[in-house]
């Protein structure tokens, strides 16, 4: 088995030109799959960035609430409410709301305002520069130094602004494990501050924050929140509702899907073309095999390793040229949110797969008729 294994290999490399364009085409497929998962992937995690920046075990929230970028306040007593659960060992409001910033060259940029709680910040974000205490002081904020920290103007600790028609001075300077997706900067004040300084509403906690004493009474809190008419979301709830949302909700998740089938489309293609010329240009050379004593099964044999060799090179150099172009990308755009990730690394592996199957089909049903008669006749 091994000799022909061998033989295979031999004759699939004996016509450089064909076995080139077999892996370039599956290679092609392979890239437009990955850049096109990964996109969507980098896209869905990037939404939900907020979630995964301030990091709660639990989320209380109006039940429409389907991103974190759409809050719908709540009133006060509702924090009361899920501070009296018996599960509950502490929780603290969370404002989050858009600002206009009023830079020094005169121009204008929206920025996303989380305002912590005054008394244990939770939720707050690592600093790189200043001390978190600093907080506290008259019209502070701390800015996420992202891809959109430039938007600001770069600005230094002691740097000011007009935030709402109220001034604004940078206290600290913050780094969060993922940056935003739509391109907007974040800055951090206290609660209070945030509430004062944003057009008010009628009220003002866009979200509550929640440490259960223990995971068993996960359960508890969410049921007694939702009999006050509320929904109680653990972090990753939240993120799946968030991930579900963008998925299902919005047009993203299927045109990516349409342009993932498009790539694998063009990869089966000129992967079953070309696959097929080549078993056609070695038809004497199986008809021979099977003159000297070959069975079926070993023609089959050596065609599915053969579709499985320029299979697995045409993934591993896809999957290479996209991790390059990304991790440039990634580089030269503060914003790019392309990510690769087991998810869309065994998508493209699997879809690699069905094509090297259909592939060595194709061939394979034209090999089996073979008759070594008519291979040496003519």
């Amino acid at each position: 088995m091994k000799g022909l294994f061998l033989l295979a290999l031999k004759l699939l490399l004996g016509d450089r030109g064909k076995f080139a364009t077999l892996v370039i085409g599956i290679s092609f497929a392979v890239f437009l799959m990955m850049q096109m998962t990964s996109m969507f992937f980098g896209i869905i995690q990037h939404s939900a960035a907020n979630i995964i920046n301030i990091g709660a075990r639990m989320w209380v929230m109006d039940p429409a609430i389907r991103t974190p970028l759409n809050s719908i306040p709540m009133p006060s007593y509702i924090l009361d409410a899920v501070r009296s659960i018996p599960g509950v060992e502490y929780a603290e409001p969370l404002y989050m709301g858009a600002g206009l910033v009023h830079l020094e060259d005169g121009t204008y940029q929206p920025v996303t305002i989380i305002g912590l709680d005054d008394a244990t910040l939770m939720g707050r974000p690592n600093l790189v520069a200043g001390n978190v205490l600093d907080i506290y002081r008259t019209n502070a904020f701390f800015v996420v130094k992202d891809g959109n920290y430039a938007k600001l103007g770069n600005p230094g600790i002691g740097a000011t602004f007009e935030i709402n028609d109220h001034r604004g001075i940078i206290a600290g300077i913050a780094q969060v494990p993922l940056g935003g997706l739509f391109g907007i900067p974040t800055l951090y004040t206290t609660y209070t501050r945030a509430t004062e300084d944003l057009p008010p509403t009628r009220y003002s906690i866009s979200y509550i924050l929640v440490q259960p004493k223990r995971s068993q009474d996960i359960p508890e809190i969410e049921e007694q929140v939702r009999k006050l008419g509320y929904l109680a979301l653990t972090n990753q709830g939240f993120i799946r509702r968030n991930d579900r949302f963008y998925e299902f909700q919005t047009a993203m998740g299927i045109n990516i899907l349409i342009m993932t089938l498009i790539s694998f489309i063009v990869g089966l293609s000129i992967a079953g073309e070309t696959f097929y010329m080549f078993v056609l240009d070695n038809l004497e050379r199986f008809g021979a095999l099977k003159a000297i004593g070959a069975r079926g099964s070993d023609l089959i044999r050596m065609i599915v390793f053969q579709a499985l060799v320029v299979g697995f090179l045409g993934y591993g150099l896809g999957v290479l040229f996209s991790s390059a172009l990304i991790g440039f990308s990634r580089l030269r755009i503060p914003n790019y949110a392309a990510v690769i990730n087991y998810q869309n690394l065994l998508l493209a592996f699997a879809m690699v797969l069905v094509i090297s199957v259909i592939s060595s089909y194709i061939g394979i049903r034209r090999v089996i008729r073979i008759d070594p008669f008519d291979v040496f006749r003519s």
